[in-house]
């Protein structure tokens, strides 16, 4: 059974479990309570990364509740 990973609910992006607080945006808001998720390997070249305003690499959440 996989780990659950925590989403921050500013950013989207997916953490590891244990994880405090975001390490993309620094933000303590991490929730469980996520659906799907995009791999954005090159956002500088993702219409994906821009229609969610990611610009560094990584996993990210679709839905954030």
């Amino acid at each position: 059974m996989a780990a659950k990973r925590l989403v921050c609910r500013e950013c989207h992006r997916v953490n590891d479990a244990d994880a405090d607080i975001c390490v993309s945006c620094g933000s303590s808001s991490l929730t469980e309570d996520w659906a799907g998720y995009v791999v954005i390997a090159h956002p500088e070249e993702s219409e994906i990364a821009t229609e969610m305003q990611v610009t560094e690499p990584g996993a990210y959440a679709l839905k954030v509740r």
